[in-house]
């Protein structure tokens, strides 16, 4: 049985629990109500506690690139990914860049160019998207990969990211990539956070999409928590 893991005095103590991996990897973080609703009127701030934020901040810290599909960066109106001073030293003290790769799932392109992912970002940003997709507009402003005919071809993607040196990979959604990862079999790790509110009825699960044939079974790495906010992180 996998014993609760006390919360780390320090931020040393998370790099610690979630640590960068020595193979490739494709860690996904998610959060998610006790009664498996993933939003509150529409965005995950609502369910968001104690905990949370310092998880997620050095989760992008030890990442090479953050994969976010392009319906939860308008949604949840991303920033550029810029990172606390105190990341990017960490980052620099272990033989990193500076700032990881911001990496937009997008087939349509439908994007925001002026939105701050994009026109405050402190690296050149890359949209992945698929060959059919008018790539002209966004290309002034990212590096597109277009993997895939009339869809993104997720597997093929990363191992693009993977050419780069972008081995270290985080995921923080949707629900509909996230279904479309784990479809591809690409997720290495899942670290759920639990948030203790119950939403009812309405928000979907972390994962939307088809069901995959072979589902694949995880490992519980440790269950951590603070005041009512509960972390589990499980792996291949």
């Amino acid at each position: 049985m996998t014993a609760f893991t006390a919360w780390p005095s320090s931020p040393d103590g998370l790099v610690e629990l979630y640590p960068r991996l020595p193979e490739p990897a494709l860690r996904v973080n998610f959060i998610a109500s006790v009664d498996g609703a993933v939003t509150v009127d529409g965005l995950s701030g609502g369910l968001h506690g104690p905990g949370d934020k310092e998880i997620f901040e050095s989760l992008r810290m030890v990442c090479d690139a953050l994969i976010v599909a392009s319906g939860t960066v308008k949604a949840e109106n991303y920033d550029a990914l810029r990172l606390t001073p105190e990341a990017r030293k960490w980052r620099l003290d272990h033989g990193l860049p500076e700032f990881p790769l911001m990496v937009i799932v997008s087939r349509s392109l439908n994007l925001d160019l002026d939105q701050l992912v994009f026109s405050d970002a402190p690296i050149r940003p890359i949209v992945l998207t698929c060959r059919g997709a008018p790539a002209e507009r966004v290309a002034e402003v990212a590096d597109v990969i277009a993997a895939g005919d009339d869809r993104v071809d997720l597997a093929a993607g990363v191992a693009a990211l993977h050419e780069r040196g972008a081995t270290q990979l985080l995921s923080e959604g949707g629900p509909h990539l996230l279904g479309s990862l784990i479809e591809a079999d690409l997720v290495t790790e899942l670290c759920l956070t639990v948030s203790p509110m119950l939403v009812g009825g309405g928000p979907g699960r972390i994962a939307a999409g088809p069901a995959t044939p072979q589902p694949r079974s995880m490992s519980l790495r440790h269950v951590l928590t603070l005041e009512d906010m509960l972390f589990l992180r499980y792996g291949r």
